[in-house]
């Protein structure tokens, strides 16, 4: 009888039938002109350097789809115990090159292109970087994806889609001048968006209180719209996923507003909730870049967090009664970024709390305390973040009453 295989070993097995073998470069060509035929609908003649890089990403991404699906699949059929990734950064640097690695697919795509007459250092040089990070922060995020899904894990990064990177750096007459990164204006061939995944995410606002809980009420709405990038593991068939979310108005434009010829209040709703994921860091300097980072910050988190309470229930299909949250810290694990994703320790208590109606003394704050961990970068005191307390009342009423009885709560304990 046959030694049963251990997890690690059947994700090693995981596989899907019609994956071109990766030493087949006629077949690598086929689909490089495949998709600059059908996808970009251009020919050799009228085809520029980025058509070319297009071309190669879509065919590399062919390779990377059922993998990511399957693995996808895989830990649905097996429900491990998955790894939650917040972070405002993600500085992934260019898609193209890495994946090729891990896949294996690196040689058979060089020939391919040099039979096709075309330089792969030319093409790599066509994809924009990722610029949604500043420096260690960010790259080492990245990393810890690449890693987990070398290793197998159920891993996934969470952030925000940032419409413009960091910053392009022009040098003017000795002076550093800062120009919007515009990385996505030909499109990103990485990325799915998911629009059947989008989430309300709520500002402003007042608490009721009743003998059922406080209620959070009259609040402003912004609609969490999340775009999915595949991160494969080297050379394992292990594909995680990187899910951003972009800020999307629920009524972007106001048509009453346009017929009456006030052009700018017909779309200001949508502009006032996209700023959101506009530039990653606003100026902080003044009162209204304060609150939009702090929006920022609590926009990535209340939308991850409904996400993966979401993927925790859809394991409990098939459980009688209403869904217990008993063994959530068995299931999830959520590791935050340093200080930017902090409100999801008091997010996910209101989230208990007020949705799910667990009573606060018996499982949500044990629950919540075994299921995140922090890391921290620095101990420089700029470095730390701190909001005015005004400002979290106004913008995150009933998170600031959380916070509140939660430092209420840690003083019973030590005095």
């Amino acid at each position: 009888m046959a030694t049963p295989l251990t997890d690690q070993e059947k994700r090693k097995q995981i596989s899907i039938r019609g994956i071109v073998g990766v030493e087949n470069v006629t077949e690598l060509k086929k689909g490089f002109n495949r998709h600059l035929h059908f996808t970009l609908v251009k020919d050799r003649n009228i085809a520029t350097p980025r058509d070319y890089y297009f071309a190669l990403a879509h065919t590399v991404r062919d390779h990377l789809v059922g993998r990511w699906i399957r693995t996808e699949q895989f830990y649905y059929e097996t429900d491990p115990k998955r790894v939650y990734y917040l972070s405002l950064e993600f500085y992934m640097g260019r898609t193209l090159q890495n994946t090729m690695i891990n896949l294996g697919l690196q040689n058979a795509c060089d020939e391919a292109i040099y039979q096709l007459g075309l330089d792969m250092e030319d093409l790599e040089e066509m994809e924009e970087d990722a610029g949604l990070g500043n420096g260690g922060l960010g790259r080492l995020a990245a990393c810890f994806l690449d890693s987990m899904s070398t290793l197998g894990l159920a891993a996934y990064g969470y952030g925000i889609r940032c419409e413009y990177g960091i910053f392009n750096q022009k040098i003017k007459e000795g002076w550093q001048v800062e120009e919007a990164d515009d990385w996505l204006r030909h499109g990103n061939p990485w990325e799915k968006a998911r629009p059947e995944y989008m989430l309300p995410v709520h500002f402003y606002g007042r608490v009721e209180e009743s003998k059922e809980g406080a209620r959070w009420v009259d609040t402003q709405v912004v609609l969490a719209m999340p775009y999915d990038t595949p991160i494969p593991g080297y050379m394992n068939n292990t594909v995680n996923t990187m899910r951003l979310w972009s800020a999307r108005a629920p009524n972007d434009f106001n048509l009453k507003d346009f017929n009456v010829g006030d052009y700018i209040q017909a779309v200001l709703d949508r502009n006032l909730a996209e700023n959101i994921s506009r530039v990653l860091y606003p100026n902080d300097n003044f009162f209204e870049g304060k609150e939009l980072r702090l929006k920022q910050e609590y926009f990535v988190v209340a939308a991850t967090l409904q996400d993966i309470i979401r993927r925790f229930k859809i394991s409990k299909k098939g459980s009688t009664g209403p869904v217990s949250f008993d063994s959530f810290p068995e299931k999830v694990a959520i590791q935050l970024n340093d200080t930017h994703p902090a409100m999801a320790i008091p997010e996910l208590m209101r989230v208990f709390v007020d949705v799910e109606k667990l009573d606060w003394d018996t499982v949500p704050w044990a629950i919540t305390k075994q299921t995140f961990a922090y890391t921290n970068h620095t101990v420089l005191p700029e470095a730390l973040e701190r909001w005015p307390v005004g400002l979290l009342e106004t913008l995150l009423p009933r998170h600031l009453q959380i916070i509140y009885r939660i430092n209420q709560g840690h003083l019973d304990v030590h005095s």
